[in-house]
């Protein structure tokens, strides 16, 4: 439960994921790399939570915690009270409340796919199945409503940029009407100004839907747009959580601080998510 008493939508109670490195030799020894060491995280529902950290941090690795893409090695994930686990369950009631958008635009689409069955997709395991002339109809609203044009169903990712291509990705995720949108990295490979007008689109849509959402993310400079709470990471645990205006004004714990310093002593056009 939160502070207040409410079930969280999506929590981590004591997550620890450990990986095994490859040995280097026929008989050499495997190393376990601590990617979680006991990471306790609650998301209350329509709350926007942006988890940041270096490369390593276990940021990443968390979130596929949080949508059942892998299974931690000790701990328990929760959606909505109930557990997720990837090793008993199919987790298609999991997918159709949750909706992620990957950092690549550019190999997020099967290039022999149409935008309209690329964005249709996770229609295909809806609770309620329709037909494929109501899927394409419902990918061309969703399309308008990042900012396409109607006719993009029919055609394929190449015609797109990349900016064009993460919005598409946009709309494949919120098809289906998830309750939660994770954002892993989300304008990481976009120019500067392309990266603008996308985060601009998800602060929309999170405020006209009512999601929760989480932001993965290394770039400090994105997360007042996107959250209103901000959690740190560093080497496999939370070192910081607060609101975010108090993160990025007030860090107490000496890893938030070289991450702002770091910001700071960047130019803007080199602000990389």
């Amino acid at each position: 439960m939160t502070e207040n008493g409410v079930q969280p939508l999506v929590a981590a109670r004591d997550v620890t994921k450990v990986y095994r490195t490859p040995a280097h030799t026929l008989f050499g020894k495997r190393n376990r790399v601590h990617a979680l060491a006991g990471v306790t995280l609650e998301v209350p529902r329509g709350q926007s939570v942006a988890i940041v950290g270096e490369s390593g941090s276990g940021k990443t690795t968390l979130s596929r915690q949080l949508l059942g893409l892998s299974k931690p090695t000790s701990g328990e994930v929760a959606f909505d009270g109930r557990k997720v686990d990837p090793r008993t369950d199919d987790l298609v009631w999991l997918r159709r409340r949750t909706g992620l958008v990957f950092q690549d635009p550019y190999s997020s689409f099967n290039p022999r796919r149409t935008i309209g069955d690329s964005v249709a997709e996770p229609l295909e395991s809806a609770a309620e199945p329709c037909s494929r002339e109501e899927q394409l109809e419902m990918a061309r609203a969703m399309l308008v409503r990042v900012g396409l044009p109607a006719d993009a169903v029919d055609r394929l990712p190449r015609a797109f940029s990349g900016g064009q291509r993460q919005r598409i990705a946009i709309a494949r995720a919120l098809i289906h009407h998830p309750e939660l949108l994770v954002g892993d990295e989300p304008v990481s490979a976009l120019d500067v100004l392309v990266r603008a007008h996308v985060l601009e689109l998800l602060a929309q849509l999170r405020a006209e839907l009512g999601l929760t959402m989480i932001t993965i993310t290394h770039d400090l400079s994105i997360v007042p747009q996107l959250a209103e709470r901000t959690v740190v990471m560093s080497n496999g645990l939370i070192v910081e959580d607060g609101p975010t205006a108090q993160i990025l004004t007030q860090p107490e714990h000496p890893y938030t601080q070289e991450l702002l310093a770091a910001r700071l002593e960047l130019p803007p056009t080199t602000w990389r998510g």
